[in-house]
């Protein structure tokens, strides 16, 4: 069996799982999401894309019901002991097998979180989930009671995010060694994930985003790749990934001959950047962080080219993205505290004149305020 975290850190995080159970009056909670089994019990797998649930009651009995392509999955890589297998075969309803479990777990007539947001949990599932248990027990969304619980990173947490930050900032080494004119953008990616997998890293929950030329303004990533030109623009998001934890970084970099036009921007997005670290306290709320976003953009007059949020709580999580709750953008009303990891991203997409620039890092808040995990220098570089 391979944990990532000690004993006590499981045992913490249990507790603290059935003390909230506790207070919302929940008698079990089904987790449907990867991070929430993850972060429970250490299991790792992507076998979510099919009906899988981990069912705890108040009293701490924990057992996962699965395929069999997860049960040594399971044994290997978790500390659950009780596992179920659903069988495979045409017309099955694996909700039959749950309420089995829920039956040995006396909680008929009882009442059930269920973490319905999550990506394993399809609307045919939710139906039938939902229609299978409608007069069987009572059922309560509860998809953010664990997810709340794991926004604060413990210190055993923060080791592994700063290992992630490390591994973001040798990505872009590479990226400075081989990003000019008559380069293949396959090229540059290839050389990140190298660096990051040589350090020991894990596979990002989303593909790495890469563009340039007009393809430089899109916010996903896409199939097309292409050969750098002179001149040219870059724009690159990634991150260190590290036991499944994220540190996230974003940039767009001249290549050749700069457009004046981009200096611009770019002060525009250091401008923006200091602002929100001067915000990103604990105290305050991260709407606010927002806020100050938008007012420095719209001051200097790039209210169409900026976003309508500018980050969002990074942690151990699974495909298919690397966004964790919460999210920043106005009104926002989670206060910040010692422990959050924020990424922040300034994002200018300037249609009218086909031009990008992003900058963007991850920040672990402190108790006097936050550290910037990424140590490369937030200088525009030109290539």
């Amino acid at each position: 069996m391979s944990l990532h975290f000690s004993d006590q850190e499981f045992s913490n995080r249990k507790k603290n799982t059935i003390d909230s159970m506790k207070k919302l009056g929940l008698d079990a909670i089904l987790m449907f999401r990867q991070e929430s089994m993850y972060w429970l019990t250490g299991y790792d797998t992507f076998g979510f894309v099919f009906f899988q649930t981990l069912v705890m009651d108040q009293k701490g009995n924990v057992i996962l019901l699965t395929r069999a392509p997860d049960l040594r999955q399971a044994k290997n890589t978790s500390n659950i002991d009780d596992i179920r297998i659903w069988m495979d075969e045409d017309g099955s309803n694996p909700i039959n097998d749950l309420k089995i479990i829920l039956d040995e777990l006396n909680l008929k007539s009882k009442k059930i979180g269920v973490e319905y947001e999550a990506y394993g949990m399809t609307g045919r599932n939710a139906i039938r989930l939902n229609k299978s248990l409608e007069k069987y027990c009572y059922l309560e969304d509860q998809s953010e009671l664990i997810t709340k619980l794991r926004v604060i990173k413990s210190n055993e947490e923060i080791i592994y995010v700063k290992k992630a930050a490390e591994l973001a900032d040798r990505a872009l080494d590479e990226v400075w060694k081989c990003a000019k004119a008559g380069v293949s953008e396959s090229k540059i990616l290839a050389e990140m994930n190298r660096v990051i997998f040589e350090g020991g890293g894990d596979y990002p929950a989303n593909e790495f985003i890469i563009g340039s030329g007009k393809n430089a303004l899109l916010c996903r990533y896409q199939a097309e790749k292409q050969i750098l030109k002179n001149p040219d623009q870059l724009t690159i998001e990634w991150a260190g990934t590290y036991r499944h934890y994220h540190s996230a970084m974003f940039r767009t970099i001249p290549i050749g001959k700069s457009d004046p036009k981009h200096h611009k921007m770019y002060e525009a997005c250091i401008e923006a950047l200091n602002n929100c670290e001067n915000k990103l306290m604990p105290g305050n709320k991260i709407g606010e962080v927002f806020d100050i976003h938008a007012k420095t953009f719209d001051t200097l007059g790039y209210n169409k080219a900026r976003m309508s949020a500018c980050g969002y709580s990074l942690g151990a999580t699974f495909s298919p993205n690397w966004m964790d709750w919460p999210m920043l953008y106005t009104d926002n009303p989670y206060v910040i505290e010692p422990g959050n990891i924020f990424f922040m991203h300034m994002i200018l997409m300037d249609s009218a004149n086909q031009l990008a620039m992003n900058l963007g890092e991850t920040y672990l808040v402190t108790k006097n305020g936050n550290e910037r995990l990424g140590k490369q220098k937030l200088d525009l570089v030109v290539l």
